[in-house]
């Protein structure tokens, strides 16, 4: 049986991008329970990593979204705010047809991928480097994590030695097929409101490039600019907790009938 979090805010469940884990959520997590303890928070470890298993060689985006799903079912949460990093972008809107709009307050996603309705992510690379990508994302055969200098370049630029090494030490092997997939969000709610998180100094997802996912997407609500880099659930976890705490407080819950 699900139940309602607290009287003022649902639940927020983090749903982290590629090579990553549910472990980059870390600081941001430390920083929402500082300001509310008692706020329910699942940081998803979608399959294949953390302590989710699955085999990367055959997953897919909707095996993703199932298992997001099947976390927030386990953690008894009711009304959510979905949070979605990166790649997380092709995950949360599955997420959230699925959840419905009854029980998602608001969908954010945070420097995140979204190509066209139609298209897989690939296709929105333009060639040549397009097939150089393609060659290390061979169907059927998990991709290794990046290099430390290569991740750190693209998503650590302007962090402390500190916050670079967290995002480093948890890099992991990633499931080439939700690159491939061309996705399709019909099913996803018009209904339920939407963040964009735009990262200034974005080296991995530019913000011109996220301003054509915003439009992919069919539009926000709104678009909050921080002046940070890719991973800022690291670099700015306490702008990023307060943002995340606004946005989960502005739909009142209903009284459970």
């Amino acid at each position: 049986m699900r139940s309602h979090t607290t009287p003022e805010r649902p639940g927020l469940v983090l749903v982290h991008g590629a090579f990553h884990s549910g472990r980059c959520w870390a600081p941001t997590v430390a920083a929402l329970q500082r300001r509310a303890p008692a706020l329910p928070v699942v940081a998803v470890d979608l399959p294949g990593r953390g302590s989710t298993p699955g085999d990367l060689g055959t997953l897919t985006v909707a095996d993703f979204a199932e298992s997001a799903v099947e976390q927030i079912e386990r953690a008894g949460l009711d009304d959510v705010v979905v949070v979605a990093h990166s790649l997380g972008g092709l995950t949360a809107p599955a997420v959230v047809s699925r959840l419905g709009a009854a029980r998602v307050a608001r969908l954010v996603l945070i420097a995140a991928v979204v190509p066209p309705d139609g298209v897989s992510n690939l296709e929105t690379i333009p060639p040549p480097v397009r097939w150089v990508i393609a060659r290390a994302l061979r169907p059927g055969r998990p991709v290794r994590p990046p290099p430390r200098a290569f991740a750190g370049f693209f998503f650590c630029n302007g962090m402390t030695p500190e916050q670079r090494d967290l995002v480093l030490d948890q890099l992991c092997a990633e499931a080439p097929g939700p690159f491939h997939e061309r996705v399709h969000r019909a099913d996803l709610p018009a209904s339920v409101p939407r963040t964009w998180v735009l990262t200034q100094r974005d080296r991995s997802n530019p913000p011109r490039r996220q301003r054509v996912a915003i439009a992919n997407l069919g539009g926000v609500e709104e678009v909050v600019e921080l002046d940070t880099c890719h991973d800022a659930m690291v670099s700015e976890p306490d702008a990023l907790a307060a943002l995340l705490l606004e946005r989960c407080a502005r739909r009142p819950i209903e009284p459970v009938g």
